[in-house]
């Protein structure tokens, strides 16, 4: 029993590595100066300045940040919508058919979302002229159909575990439902409207398969991009555009994080002064 906490630390301490060690290479090769990936030739920073002033890395970049941005913001005013509907209203015609579409993305593979997405898109523009080939909107709209999925299912176990009471306290008080949604239920669950905001842009911006069925002639993403370059094999300008983006998403993360915890503090705050002052 004395040697189960070691043993159980052991593992943790395997798993960790498991996940962070290959990050942690790929980081440190990426200032390599040699040519070859895994070949150490020297300290050197040239592939980011290589890959700073390589324009088709940046149009690649620029265009997997605006769809990310833009197919995140629609998946979460969606999503957001969708969840409030599962979680408030338990019974309504087409409930279920409604909750299988939602929940469809999560458990479809990816290729075959890809195939019908690619499928639908043309008989689409067959019907009615839109949209007009493949490209930026056919992509976002691809993207806004998978990650919405995410972005329902955090806020519905959101709502499921608040408090209603708040609610019912607000409109006893004299606020109208729509007042109460802006000034109390928003407000309370925009930690899991901001953590499914963050999982939709990175599935959005790390999305390979559904991107290369609905992508056309000049949108190449930075994924499609990466994955075209690594398959003649890995290169020193390739682990320096990974640790940017590894860089980058960890900063976002961190910074989410700590604006979602300065939020509860507030709100925790705010509730205990209102307790004080009704005493």
């Amino acid at each position: 029993m004395r040697r189960r906490p070691y043993f159980l630390i052991f593992v943790l301490i395997l798993g960790y590595a498991f996940f962070y060690v290959p990050i942690a290479s790929m980081i440190f090769y990426s200032f390599n100066k040699s040519r070859l990936a895994t070949v150490w030739g020297g300290f050197s920073t040239e592939w980011y300045g290589k890959l700073l002033t390589n324009q088709q890395v940046l149009d690649a970049a620029w265009l997997s940040l605006r769809i990310a941005f833009l197919s995140a913001t629609i998946a979460t005013i969606l999503g957001t919508m969708a969840g409030m509907a599962l979680a408030r209203f338990s019974r309504f015609r087409g409930r279920v058919l409604f909750s299988g579409l939602v929940s469809a993305p999560l458990v479809m593979p990816e290729v075959i979302t890809g195939i019908s997405l690619v499928l639908f898109f043309i008989g689409l523009e067959f019907l009615i002229g839109w949209p007009n080939g493949r490209g930026f909107t056919t992509i976002t709209l691809a993207h806004i159909t998978f990650s919405l999925s995410y972005v329902t299912v955090v806020v519905q176990s959101r709502l499921a575990s608040m408090d209603r009471s708040v609610e019912e306290a607000a409109m006893d008080l004299g606020s109208k439902p729509l007042r109460v949604l802006f000034d109390v239920t928003l407000p309370i669950i925009s930690p899991a409207i901001i953590a499914g905001w963050l999982l939709a842009f990175t599935l959005s911006l790390d999305d390979v398969v559904i991107t290369a069925f609905t992508n056309g002639p000049g949108t190449t993403t930075l994924p499609l991009y990466i994955f075209s370059k690594v398959r003649l094999g890995v290169t020193p300008d390739m682990n320096a555009l990974a640790t940017i983006i590894v860089l980058l998403v960890g900063t976002g993360v961190a910074l989410a994080g700590f604006l979602m915890y300065r939020a509860e503090k507030k709100r925790e705050r705010d509730v205990q002064m209102a307790i004080a002052a009704n005493k």
